[in-house]
């Protein structure tokens, strides 16, 4: 018996020994169903062997889709459990200018952000020696600026989170990192009644950190529950 022989028996046996290593080999089955394409030649139109192509073709779309929708709920599962640490981080302080100075430091650590500014707006000059040691995190602005920096870049009312490329960096909000930041997310704050409007800016390095093909559902939750402390410290 020659070497071929032997490699043929032995190949057959294992193929018989186990049939469905065969069916569940999509490459092998492929190279079997191309053998007995050409045995057949040209002239013989296989409609089933087109239209389990056309099958093939849609599995393998169908999977890849898959994968899309698994990928995009464990990153909305990590986002999600970002954004409640840093809730339960901001409801540990117990003075106003800790909570403040947390959410500049372990609040961006946690949502993996270089910076996060609050803006507020206020009609008298502040004087406050806890504003300058606050600077990182706290701008001062003039009635009117929550709005029109939210709207700077297109017509239409402001809208309660904007996510966007940072085209021209104010420098009186970001301050010495303004250059580096090139993505924001800007939060506006409703601070009750009588009160004048304030502004989350979230900013990060990578220009596609924050982009209005984003959702916004975590980051408005995340602008309730601060403007909700904000209040109480205000009161």
């Amino acid at each position: 018996m020659s070497s071929n022989t032997i490699l043929k028996d032995t190949l057959r046996e294992a193929i018989l020994a186990e049939p469905d290593a065969i069916l569940d080999d999509k490459d092998l089955m492929q190279a079997l169903v191309t053998a007995n394409e050409q045995a057949r030649g040209n002239n013989v139109i296989d409609l089933r062997g087109i239209a389990m192509q056309r099958l093939e073709a849609r599995l393998d779309r169908l999977e890849d889709t898959h994968r899309s929708v698994i990928a995009a709920a464990y990153e909305n599962l990590a986002g999600t459990n970002q954004v409640h640490r840093a809730i339960l981080r901001l409801l540990e302080p117990v003075g106003f200018e800790e909570f403040l100075q947390i959410l500049g430091a372990d609040v961006a650590d946690i949502l993996r952000v270089e910076r996060i500014t609050l803006v507020l707006e206020t009609t008298a000059v502040q004087k406050d020696p806890a504003i300058s040691r606050l600077a990182g995190v706290l701008a001062i602005v003039e009635p009117g600026f929550v709005d029109n920096y939210l709207t700077f870049d297109h017509s239409g009312p402001a809208r309660e989170v904007v996510l966007r490329e940072i085209i021209h960096p104010a420098h009186r909000i970001f301050g010495s990192d303004a250059d580096h930041l090139r993505s924001e997310a800007c939060l506006r704050l409703d601070l009750g009644e009588g009160r004048l409007p304030g502004m989350i800016i979230m900013s990060a390095k990578d220009p596609r950190h924050f982009t209005p093909k984003l959702g916004t559902d975590l980051l408005t939750f995340f602008a309730g529950v601060f403007e909700r402390s904000m209040r109480h410290w205000l009161s």
